[in-house]
Formats: structure tokens, sequence, C-alpha cells
């Protein structure tokens, strides 16, 4: 089993390659419409992040199932907290049984039509993500829009979200106060970044699920800290990087784990990116999806 770095390619403006590894921002492939998940605080479409293709070795939910698809609550609706909504939707949306509320009864109408494999996450904060694991077909199928707003009274009372009047390519430029787009587009809910993996040269953590050692012990499952102290003092200036953990991407598909806080309890396959890998406010910091477990992480910088 290996490690992978993961590179982002330049803007692009159309429909991904079809021979390529995922890209992010732009929109998810293969769904219908009304299989696009909703926000469980205010009942709006999240913001699709990113769609990777896993590598042969990652795909741990069987081999039919070569992707994932993660959205996100999007960054001017993120802000520490859930945004508000309706009283009630968080049931209407993610429960089995029907609200007795007419006006959230919509919601979960919609929602009996999520897609078979969508995984709903929260983090710590009760903010929402989502991951939807897709087949061959569905990775290589078209891109999906938006679906309309849900035929609901309370639909005129959702926040106005700017990825969803302009695509999260230049939604997330103009937050981040760049305001030209990225790149001229027809259609700017195409504007996306190529992803591309490749195997590293070195990592001995692959394969092993990520541990933080706080005394130097090595933890179980042998997992390896990617830094340690000269002579085995803690001051500033023994902080030291293994060579073997030079040159590793920020960004990654398992392997060594860099968060900017603490590493979560994770199985070895996952991958952990950065802000700018679909578009997330997380503080300056990064954020780790693990997609055999389905759990999620983030920190501030």
């Amino acid at each position: 089993m290996q490690a992978y770095d993961v590179l982002l390619e330049d803007w692009r403006a159309g429909v991904p390659a079809p021979d390529g590894q995922g890209w992010c921002f732009g929109l998810p492939p293969g769904l219908r419409p009304e299989q696009w998940p909703l926000d469980p605080h205010t009942g709006v479409p999240m913001m699709h992040g990113f769609t990777l293709l896993l590598p042969e070795d990652y795909r741990v939910h069987g081999p039919d199932l070569v992707a994932v698809s993660f959205f996100a609550t999007a960054p001017d609706g993120f802000d520490g907290s859930p945004m508000d909504g309706p009283e009630g939707m968080a049931e209407a949306v993610t429960a089995e049984a029907p609200p007795s509320d007419p006006a959230l009864r919509p919601y979960w109408d919609r929602a009996q039509r999520s897609h078979p494999r969508l995984t709903r996450i929260e983090d710590i904060l009760g903010c929402a993500f989502a991951a939807i694991l897709l087949t061959a077909e569905e990775f290589a199928g078209p891109p999906c829009r938006p679906p309309a707003p849900v035929d609901s009274p309370l639909a005129a009372g959702a926040p106005a979200l700017d990825w969803l009047s302009r695509g999260s390519a230049a939604a997330y430029e103009a937050f981040n106060a760049r305001l030209a787009p990225p790149v001229a587009a027809d259609d700017p809910f195409l504007i996306h970044r190529p992803i591309r993996w490749q195997p590293r040269a070195s990592d001995p953590n692959a394969g092993k699920p990520p541990r933080e050692s706080w005394d130097g012990t090595p933890p179980d499952g042998g997992y390896e800290s990617h830094f340690y102290w000269l002579d085995g003092k803690l001051k500033v200036e023994n902080w030291r990087e293994h060579d073997w953990a030079a040159g590793h991407a920020p960004m990654h598909i398992g392997g060594t784990m860099r968060p900017v806080q603490a590493i979560p309890e994770f199985s070895p396959y996952y991958i952990e990116f950065e802000e700018d890998f679909g578009g997330y406010n997380f503080g300056g910091g990064n954020a780790q999806l693990d997609f055999k477990e389905m759990k999620f992480d983030w920190a501030c910088g």
C-alpha cells in the first residue's frame, strides 16, 4: 500500500476531462439534481467541494466504488457555527418519519430521494458536511447542476449563498477578496481545478492508522511522527523533520498526517486537504476526510 501526494492543476473551464483523477470546485458527476444533499440547518443545497478518483489500494468499499464526492457548508455560510434555519429543518432533512409541519414536508420529500450512498457528517461545531461514494459509471457521468429550491414557503427565507448564483470557484475567489473570476467561462458553475495524485517516494506510514504520540512512545500500529526532538529534548531549536518526510505535499491520500492541531483517530484510508481544495473556511487550517469510516475533522490555523 502506498501514500499519494495530491496536486492541483491550473483552473479550467468546462466539463472535467474524462480520464482525470478528479477535480475540486465545479459540479459533482453522475447524480440527479434531487440527489444533491441539502444542508440540514437551512434546506439549501450544500456546496460541492471535490470529486476524487480513489487509487485502487484505497477502494475500501469494494472495487465497484471508485470515487468520492465531498460536499460542505459554503465559506460565506460558515462562521464557527451552523447557519440559522427554520425550526425542525434538521429533522425534516434527516429523519425517517415525515414532519407534521406542512411547510417542512417538501424538504422531507426531497430528502427521501437522496443518493443511496450518501453519508452525512457533522463537525464538532454542528456544521454540515456530506460524502457520496461513486461507481465508475457515476464518476464518468455528466455534471449535475444544483437542484431548484424546494417548493415551500420556507424557501423564501433561505440564505442567499454566493456560490448558488455564480458557482463555487468565483464565489470562493470573491470570499478571499480576489474579485475577478479565476478563468473566463461560458458556464461559471463548470470552473474547476483538476486533481492529480502520484505515489510518494517514501512514507513509512502508508497503510497505518495515524495516531498521536505525546511522550515519544510508538503508538499501536507503528505510526511514526514526521518529526523528532534532537537528543530527546523538547525545545524549539531541537525540532527536526525526518529525512523521509522531506518533500511531502501538504495534500495527500493516506500516509503521514500533518493536521494544524491534533491528529484525529482515523483509519489509514483518508485524504488531508486545505481550504483551496474546493473552497472552505477552515480559519487558515486544514481538514481530513476518512472515506472508510466516513469521518471528517478540521482545525483552524
